[in-house]
């Protein structure tokens, strides 16, 4: 079932909504694909969408008929869970509208023979809508009041190119108003939430259903939002790669931020900015239910208790971090001046190459004539013509770098210095409130991986007062994260 977002309760009137006590504030519950059991069947869904949408851009193909027509057979067929007639009947019809209305946009693009990001975004805006309407109908079906609510045409245009936090406040008090008017029904709300000029999924990516659950909870002063996954909340590490990683019950919002930005699927950076000021965040086991999850503190709460980490407060052990998290798929880009990088020109030009070729830099690392560069790439292969020489020796990896904007960047820093890019790295963090005031963790940590025969590239911790992170060898990233876990977490006297 497609993202989409329940509340538990409504107020008459949005003044009435932003000014209730505490106990009388709904709880947002926000639910994705993969909290209802049909991963891969969704994503499937969605790929099937878009090739449905890819083959009418190329006439004379008529397959996405064929698609389209399987697809809707299979939404009707759901339908028929629901034992009420009156509801089936009313539910059918509003599956066979929404696949009338997928069917005019892809003749749109026969007729045009491309896909823009606006018709991209209406397409796998089906999926949400279908799997709403089911669930809400559903409800109704058990007994429960509800109300399918759409809000893919709740932006109304002129849309600000740069959407800044003045376009969240107003969306989220335009999302209060329309909620309202459901009254005591429970409104099930698609996660799509309009059309913006370069297309929603291309702006914000995946997790803009995230970012509208957030923006409904901030409208309507929720005591709580709830995002159910698969996982049982916030772990001290990656329980699939870490047998031994611990249950967090709650964590800070600075906290999930830093594991959020090395690379752990926490929560949507987006949903975080929004919600942190004054809303919690839970993150709950769709299959596990009664478990209490992990709880994201907001700013007025957590600021409390910033000395220690939320699980160690009650405790008399030895100060821990809160988490240890690996991102992967990491290049340094290496520059090597003969002025000194001290010089304002110089730091100024550098972030302009990468500003200008929209490269995000994970960690930076400076000395008198050198400056390395830690960013995130994808896009990177290599091949090795063959695995050994006329010697027996195993030939060195030849890399090529694909990302066309990191190629282009790397050829204007050459005109700086000599330039050398290190592939294949990771980013080893390690995160928790007062890491700072937490005498000899850095020690710990690098004599736990330097005992382990693990190098260590570039060091920062300067730039953040929760987290120390360095650069790593991507072939070691899992067994330092086991290495690191084990000594600062599990081991640690």
């Amino acid at each position: 079932m497609a993202d989409g977002v329940l509340t538990n309760g409504m107020g008459d009137k949005p003044d009435g909504i932003l000014h209730k006590p505490k106990e009388e504030r709904p709880v947002v519950l926000k639910f994705g694909g993969t909290s209802v059991g049909k991963f891969a069947p969704e994503i499937a869904q969605i790929c099937l969408l878009l090739k449905a949408a890819r083959d009418a851009s190329k006439p004379p193909s008529q397959e996405y008929k064929t698609i389209i027509s399987k697809l809707e057979e299979e939404h009707l067929g759901a339908a028929r869970c629901i034992k009420s007639s009156e509801i089936v009947q009313k539910l059918q019809a509003d599956i066979t509208a929404e696949f009338q209305a997928l069917n005019q946009v892809l003749d749109t693009v026969v007729k045009s023979q491309s896909v823009d990001p606006q018709s991209e975004d209406r397409v796998i805006s089906v999926g949400e809508k279908l799997s709403s309407r089911i669930l809400a109908a559903l409800l109704e079906d058990r007994g429960i009041p509800s109300e399918y609510v759409d809000l893919s045409d709740i932006i109304q245009p002129p849309v600000p190119d740069r959407l800044g936090q003045q376009f969240y406040q107003d969306l989220s008090h335009t999302f209060s108003q329309r909620l309202s008017s459901c009254h005591d029904r429970i409104p099930v709300i698609t996660g799509f939430f309009g059309r913006i000029p370069n297309g929603l999924v291309n702006t914000l990516g995946r997790g803009y259903s995230d970012l509208c659950a957030a923006l409904v909870a901030v409208g309507l002063q929720a005591t709580e939002l709830q995002v159910w996954k698969e996982v049982d909340g916030v772990f001290t590490a990656d329980p699939r790669k870490v047998p031994t990683a611990r249950l967090l019950p709650s964590l800070t919002s600075h906290e999930a931020g830093e594991l959020t930005f090395y690379g752990s699927e926490v929560i949507h950076n987006l949903t975080l900015q929004q919600c942190v000021p004054r809303i919690p965040i839970r993150i709950k086991n769709v299959l596990r239910p009664h478990s209490a999850g992990t709880v994201i503190q907001p700013d007025d709460k957590s600021s409390a208790s910033a000395a220690e980490p939320p699980w160690q407060v009650m405790s008399n052990r030895p100060k821990r971090p809160t988490a240890v998290t690996v991102k992967e798929q990491i290049t340094v880009v290496n520059v090597h001046s003969n002025r000194k990088v001290d010089s304002p020109f110089f730091l100024a030009q550098i972030c302009t190459i990468l500003s200008n070729h929209s490269l995000a830099v994970d960690l930076f690392e400076k000395n008198e004539c050198h400056v390395s560069l830690a960013v995130h790439n994808n896009k990177i292969s290599y091949r090795t013509p063959d695995t050994k020489d006329n010697a027996g020796k195993e030939k060195s990896k030849y890399y090529q770098i694909q990302d066309q904007d990191l190629k282009s960047a790397v050829r204007e820093l050459e005109e700086y210095g000599v330039v050398d890019v290190v592939f294949e790295r990771a980013i080893l963090s390690l995160i928790g409130t007062g890491m700072r005031r937490n005498v000899g963790i850095a020690g710990r940590l690098f004599t736990s991986l330097g005992s382990n025969n693990i190098n260590v590239g570039m060091i920062s911790q300067g730039a953040s007062e929760i987290s120390i992170a360095c650069v790593i060898e991507e072939r070691e990233a899992l067994r330092a994260l086991n290495v690191v876990h084990s000594e600062l977490f599990t081991y640690l006297d």
